[in-house]
């Protein structure tokens, strides 16, 4: 296992709290870096290249000189679609963002750019084709984004893609899926990966963009209530039923959506709202720091409990 030299001793947990569209900000990814994990937001959650730059400036300036911070990052989506991917891109190097999450497509380019300050790479993955060609690619590490999890997502179990990535890959693995406890990352660690990757656990939390309404309703769901499905916005992910029907929506009978176009990305996920199949698991609303510190409990409970036998 490889948990990069830029994260050995900066981390009170080896967990990525997931770049969520229109979720993740500044005030999520600040007190997630404050409480020891590592904080990430999606470059597009800000309307421009001129906002993103504002955003990273804030987290930098909020981040600067507080004791114990873990490194924050920033997802760029690298798909034809997206106007902004070379600017947003410019302005990551020159702020030499510590880690960047890319998805929807493994470019060298990309890789490259960011290596040149330093940088990490870590990449989306849900099949080992899509693993095999962002390894080539360069990356420093490939989150397995398995059965379950909120957001676009595959369809292998865990195990089978874990398994597969860990076969040929020897740089840092990252799961994703269905995890939401601490208990979850310590089995995410017994499988074999590096860190865990946890969204929709963080959507309950104070400091996430999102309505009221929504993070009620992750509270209330179920994995009964999670849809997967190409037709909200031509890529398969997760959503919460709930949310389909209040749009005025059949959750049986979808439309078929046009292949995946980035321009119309923030009007399918404002109406609908992600979710991963892990929401049976949540109950509360919480500030964001306070969830972390009960991760961190709930992880040393786990692993002394299973040392204990």
């Amino acid at each position: 296992m490889a948990l990069p030299i830029a994260f050995q001793g900066r981390l009170r947990l080896p967990v990525i709290s997931a770049p969520m569209f229109l979720t993740s900000g500044p005030d999520l990814v600040v007190e997630v870096c404050r409480s020891g994990l590592v904080g990430t937001f999606p470059a597009l959650n800000q309307r421009s290249t001129q906002g993103f730059v504002d955003w990273l400036g804030e987290i930098e300036a909020r981040l600067e000189g507080v004791s114990g911070a873990a490194p924050y990052g920033v997802n760029l989506i690298v798909h034809r679609t997206n106007p902004r991917l070379e600017a947003d891109l410019a302005a990551v190097v020159a702020h030499k963002v510590p880690l960047v999450i890319t998805s929807l497509g493994a470019v060298k380019d990309v890789v490259d750019a960011v290596h040149s300050y330093g940088g990490l790479v870590f990449h989306d993955v849900i099949s080992r084709r899509h693993a095999e060609k962002a390894a080539e690619a360069g990356v420093d590490g490939l989150i397995a984004v398995s059965a379950g999890a909120g957001g676009h997502a595959g369809a292998l179990s865990p195990f089978a893609l874990l398994g597969e990535i860990r076969s040929f890959f020897k740089g840092t693995v990252i799961l994703a899926g269905a995890l939401g406890t601490g208990r979850d990352i310590a089995a995410a660690r017994m499988m074999g990966a590096d860190m865990a990757y946890l969204g929709t656990r963080f959507i309950a939390t104070r400091e996430a963009m999102v309505p009221a309404a929504y993070k009620d309703m992750i509270v209330s769901a179920a994995a009964a209530d999670i849809v997967y499905t190409p037709n909200i916005s031509g890529v398969n992910a997760n959503f919460l039923k709930p949310s389909i029907v209040a749009a005025g929506l059949d959750p049986d009978h979808l439309p078929a959506h046009a292949e995946l176009d980035m321009k119309n990305e923030s009007r399918a996920w404002k109406a609908v709202w992600s979710a991963g199949q892990g929401v049976g698991g949540i109950s509360d609303i919480l500030p964001a720091a306070e969830l972390c510190d009960r991760l961190v409990a709930e992880y040393e409970a786990a692993v002394g409990e299973f040392c204990g036998r």
